[in-house]
């Protein structure tokens, strides 16, 4: 079984103001991008796929620095993260299973991956994540509170997201064809255009997404540490 992972990294990252993209921001003295490809090269993953506005640098600061060898490609991002993943997706035609991930999540592990893929060759589509900590409420339109939903129900959703190739390839098909772009993430693609079932994977609470300049913050923070090992 052929697996590609999907590596977004298109993108300004508006909320970072910085005039550097989040994703080639340097982390303790490496490129973002840098720590979630090492994770996807370390993996089982047979072949890795970036998505990224520029190519040359793609090339030569992250691929040939690195020496990466499993990166197969590298393509040009579209105008929102949905066009970028569908172009992945094209390009990735002929794999079995395939990984969609965000670049700006640096502190996925080898272990967490291989562990989502072996539950995907099971359940055909899965996405990393983990319960809340937090009680969540759900809010009207004046910020009135509706409801509180039970917190042991809730958790917050985190890529990678797995699929077999042909049930995502497919939903996002029907996808695109679609004048009401309302989705929030490529389950949701999946959930609405394909009828099947998502299954939810534990991976960690520092999974996370580097938004902000306190993000910025809390990955030196993780890299440093005797955690991140």
């Amino acid at each position: 079984m052929k697996t590609t992972a999907i590596i977004l990294a298109a993108g300004k990252g508006k909320r970072m103001r910085s005039d550097v993209p989040k994703q080639y921001l340097e982390v303790s003295g490496k490129p973002l991008l840098f720590y979630s490809i090492k994770a996807f090269e370390d993996s089982c993953v047979d072949e890795i796929m970036i998505v990224m506005d520029d190519v040359k640098y793609g090339k030569e600061q992250i691929v040939n620095r690195f020496g990466f060898k499993k990166v197969v490609n590298i393509i040009v991002g579209g105008k929102e993260r949905y066009h970028s993943v569908y172009c992945g997706l094209n390009a990735a035609k002929g794999s079995d299973y395939v990984l969609i991930h965000d670049g700006a999540r640096p502190f996925i592990t080898k272990q967490q991956i291989e562990v989502l893929l072996a539950e995907t060759y099971q359940a055909g589509a899965c996405v990393s994540g983990m319960p809340v900590k937090d009680t969540i409420k759900i809010a009207d339109k004046r910020n009135q509170v509706k409801e509180t939903p039970n917190r042991d129900d809730v958790w917050m959703v985190q890529t990678p997201q797995v699929f077999s190739y042909s049930l995502i390839k497919n939903a996002y098909d029907r996808f695109m064809e679609d004048d009401r772009k309302e989705v929030t993430d490529d389950a949701m693609v999946l959930e609405k255009y394909g009828s099947h079932s998502v299954k939810l994977v534990k991976t960690s609470y520092r999974n996370i997404k580097i938004t902000t300049p306190e993000d910025i913050l809390i990955a030196e923070a993780f890299i440093q540490s005797e955690l991140y090992h």
